[in-house]
């Protein structure tokens, strides 16, 4: 029988398996000889070779029960065994006391050991040889090391069970939050996008009726940024929303990643009221900066589209060694309350996100929006 299949067995198998092995190994000596006047050996003599054996049978139950009837079979084989062959080892004693030393208490097993040692001395020491004194404390001894290193490698063993354990149960719950996480992103994405161009889309609609008699070429640069806005947005959600899927095979419809570099066409878009500066040198963001300061400005300027009541607008970019300033200000009056709404949470979440940090300003020549991205974050 294999290995794996041994340990596949149930430990009253197991015990099965082993009494039947140590009733083998202790009948041994009966089978292959004889008494000293060549007469086979009695029933009586081999009876506490049975004792001996059979509590191997409940060693894990009653560990220290077993024991103390395998010693006495033991005790009573030299007694009343009278000219019986000898035994070697006892073995159902020594897997006894393998047991008490792998399963009991700590003062259960230095009783045993105490007592075992005892009997070594008295058995072996004065009984008989010192020969058989060392024999018997060696093997005595490498069974209660035996029992010991047993229990240590399946107390080790329960221990790299629970750290594993406990690390699946993280990164279960690092998932569940990478998740929730990548869920609020898209959201907010989602967010800004609808809001931007809806907003966008009203303001040019309602634009047009107004200038269509009296001035065409307005009315249609007006429905072509209604379309426009619309296209850009239908382009961006299908992006976004495609990183809910494992879809990959449209990769080249979806549209461009949002970054700082197209800052001036989401200008462009809203119309020229909306006017943009740049300073500093340029460096290269990483991609979650590079997304963030698109998204920024796109959900301020959303916010001068619906609620700002004055005529022109800024967006400046200024570029500094170790971080991109990002400031949208109106002329307009400054808007009702001073609670944000979810927009400007949006804004202050990307900021953050980023390690940066996003403010807010109501003064009486309008509204601003400050955010602070770091370009070393990688």
């Amino acid at each position: 029988m294999s290995l794996p299949r041994l340990r596949a067995l149930s430990p009253a198998a197991v015990d099965v398996m082993l009494t039947v092995l140590v009733v083998a190994g202790q009948s041994a000596p009966f089978l292959f000889t004889t008494g000293r006047s060549g007469q086979p050996w009695t029933v009586l003599q081999f009876l506490p070779v049975v004792l001996a054996s059979l509590p191997v049978l409940w060693r894990r139950r009653w560990p220290v029960l077993s024991l103390c009837a395998t010693a006495l079979g033991v005790a009573t084989y030299s007694v009343v065994g009278g000219h019986g062959p000898e035994q070697p080892v006892w073995f159902g004693a020594l897997l006894a006391f393998y047991t008490v030393a792998d399963l009991s208490p700590r003062a259960i097993r230095l009783v045993t050991l105490a007592a075992s040692a005892v009997g070594i001395v008295v058995v072996g020491g004065l009984l008989g040889s010192a020969d058989t004194a060392i024999r018997e404390a060696f093997l005595w001894g490498a069974a209660y090391a035996l029992g010991r290193g047993a229990h240590v490698r399946r107390a080790y063993a329960r221990v790299l069970e629970e750290r594993a354990a406990i690390l699946e149960r993280e990164r279960a719950a690092e998932g569940e939050r990478a998740t929730a996480r990548e869920r609020a992103r898209i959201a907010r994405d989602t967010h800004d996008i609808l809001a931007h161009a809806v907003s966008v889309m009203v303001v040019q609609a309602e634009a047009g009726p107004v200038v269509v008699r009296a001035a065409p070429d307005r009315a249609v640069a007006a429905f072509d940024a209604i379309a426009a806005a619309g296209r850009e947005a239908m382009a961006q959600l299908r992006r976004t929303l495609g990183l809910l899927t494992d879809d990959t095979a449209n990769t080249a419809d979806r549209a461009p990643l949002p970054a700082v570099d197209r800052v001036p066409e989401l200008v462009a878009g809203v119309g020229p009221h909306v006017t943009l500066t740049t300073s500093g040198t340029r460096r290269e963001p990483s991609a979650r900066v590079d997304a963030a300061a698109y998204r920024i400005v796109q959900e301020a300027l959303t916010n001068v589209v619906k609620h700002s009541t004055g005529d022109a607008a800024a967006v400046a970019l200024e570029w500094t060694a170790a971080e991109l300033v990002i400031t949208v200000r109106d002329n307009g009056s400054p808007p009702a309350g001073t609670t944000p709404g979810h927009g400007l949470i949006g804004i202050r979440e990307r900021a953050a996100a980023c390690g940066g940090s996003a403010s807010f300003t109501a003064a009486g020549d309008g509204f601003r929006v400050s955010a602070r991205l770091p370009l070393d974050l990688r």
